[in-house]
């Protein structure tokens, strides 16, 4: 999970348990999110990127910066 990317399906903010679509095993699965920096706010569609993974379906996100 850690150094996926994903999408954000439920909203991602201080006191909220958000959604984040990622790919796993050639399909897409949900899983609870919080944001890596607990002040940040993430809305749907936002494109995040796994920097932690608890198991068994809850990952820490922050916001996808492409390089270049």
């Amino acid at each position: 999970m850690i150094g996926s990317r994903g999408r954000v399906s439920g909203t991602i903010g201080p006191g909220l348990v958000g959604e984040v679509l990622l790919s796993v095993r050639g399909g897409t699965e949900a899983f609870y999110a919080y944001a890596a920096d607990s002040g940040e706010r993430f809305e749907n569609g936002t494109q995040v990127f796994v920097v932690d993974f608890e198991p068994p379906r809850t990952v820490y996100v922050q916001r996808w910066q492409p390089l270049g």
